[in-house]
C-alpha cells in the first residue's frame, strides 16, 4: 500500500534553487516519489511513499522551512504507484494569478464540510469550481459553476463580472487555488467569500454520499486518475492521445481505441499521430506477452 500525503503554505522563501537541491535529497534519502512546487511565495506538493517514510518527511521538512503547521494537509492511499518519480519545479508562482502573496494571513472564512453544505444549498450562493473544464468534467457540487479557462492566469478576468457583495462559494480540489483567489479578491473589495477548508478531497474524505452535494469524481494529479467518496478509486483513466481523463463510457465509443485516440481527441489528432500511437501500443502490448514493462507504460 502507497500512502499519499499532499500539502501546501504560503511562505515567503528565498534561495530556491538551494532549497530545490535539499529537497531532491530529501526525497531520495526517504524514497518518496511525487511533484513538489516551490516558489518566492511558498510550497505545493503531493507525494508518495510507505507510511513511515512520509512521517520522517513531513518532520524534516517543516524543520528545513520552518513550518509549524501546513496550511492544508490531506492524506490518501493507492494500491499502485501514484507516482513514477520525484519532480520538483521552481516557479515564480505556486498558483499562476500574475502576483506573489506576501504577509499571508490564514483565511477566516474556511469552511468545514457540514457548514459548506448549508452555504451551498442557499440560493443566494454562487458556487464557482475554479478548477479547469476537464477537472469540472468529471465531477463537482451540484448547481456549480466553471469560470472555463485552460489557464489560472484568466481567472481573474472572469472574477470582474461578480458584484463585490454577492455571496461567492470558491472550491477546488485540496484548497490552494481558492486561498489565493481569496487573497486577491479580498484586495478588490469583495466582501462575502467563502471556502471550501482541505478542498474536494477533505469533503469526500468527511461527508457519507448519502449526504453529499457532490456528483460524479475528482480527478486527481496522480496515477489514481480520480477517486471517489471515501477517497475510494475512481473509475477514470487517461488517453494516450490527448492527456485528458476518460470514462467508462467514452471507452465504449467508436472513437475511442486504447493507447492511441479518446472522443475528445479522435477528430483532432493527425493520420501521422493516430500511427505512431497505435505503434507504441503495440509494443506496450508486446512487452505485456513477453511478461516485461514497456517503458511507455503507464500504471493506472
Amino acid at each position: 500500500m502507497y500512502h499519499i500525503f499532499g500539502f501546501y503554505k504560503f511562505k515567503k522563501l528565498k534561495n530556491l534553487k538551494k532549497n530545490k537541491i535539499l529537497l531532491e535529497k530529501l526525497l531520495k534519502n526517504h524514497e518518496i516519489i511525487g511533484s513538489i512546487i516551490i516558489s518566492t511565495e511558498g510550497i505545493n506538493g503531493t507525494i508518495s511513499a510507505k507510511l513511515h517514510n512520509i512521517l520522517k518527511f513531513k518532520k524534516v521538512f517543516k524543520q528545513l522551512f520552518q513550518i509549524k503547521k501546513f496550511n492544508s494537509e490531506n492524506n490518501s492511499t493507492s494500491k499502485f504507484k501514484p507516482f513514477h518519480k520525484p519532480k520538483i519545479k521552481i516557479k515564480k508562482e505556486v498558483v499562476p494569478m500574475g502576483f506573489n502573496i506576501k504577509n499571508y494571513k490564514s483565511p477566516k472564512n474556511n469552511l468545514n464540510p457540514k457548514e459548506w453544505n448549508k452555504l451551498i444549498k442557499r440560493k443566494d450562493t454562487i458556487l464557482i469550481d475554479t478548477r479547469k473544464p476537464f477537472e469540472h468534467n468529471v465531477g463537482s457540487f451540484k448547481q456549480s459553476i466553471n469560470p472555463n479557462v485552460e489557464n489560472f492566469r484568466q481567472f481573474p478576468e472572469y472574477l470582474k463580472k461578480f458584484n463585490k457583495k454577492e455571496n461567492i462559494a470558491l472550491f477546488c480540489t485540496g484548497g490552494i487555488r481558492c486561498e489565493k483567489t481569496n487573497v486577491y479578491l479580498k484586495k478588490r473589495g469583495f466582501k462575502n467569500i467563502y471556502l471550501l477548508k482541505g478542498g474536494i478531497i477533505n469533503y469526500l474524505n468527511n461527508v457519507e454520499k448519502k449526504n453529499s452535494q457532490w456528483l460524479g469524481e475528482c480527478f486527481v494529479f496522480d496515477n489514481r486518475v480520480s477517486i471517489k467518496h471515501g477517497l475510494k478509486q475512481g473509475t477514470y483513466s487517461i488517453c494516450s492521445g490527448c492527456r485528458k481523463p476518460v470514462s467508462i463510457k467514452e471507452k465504449k465509443s467508436p472513437k475511442y481505441a486504447e493507447g492511441i485516440h479518446c472522443p475528445k481527441c479522435h477528430d483532432s489528432l493527425t493520420d501521422d499521430q493516430k500511427s505512431r500511437f497505435a505503434m507504441r501500443q503495440k509494443q506496450i502490448l508486446l512487452a505485456k506477452k513477453l511478461g516485461k514493462r514497456h517503458i511507455f507504460k503507464k500504471e493506472y
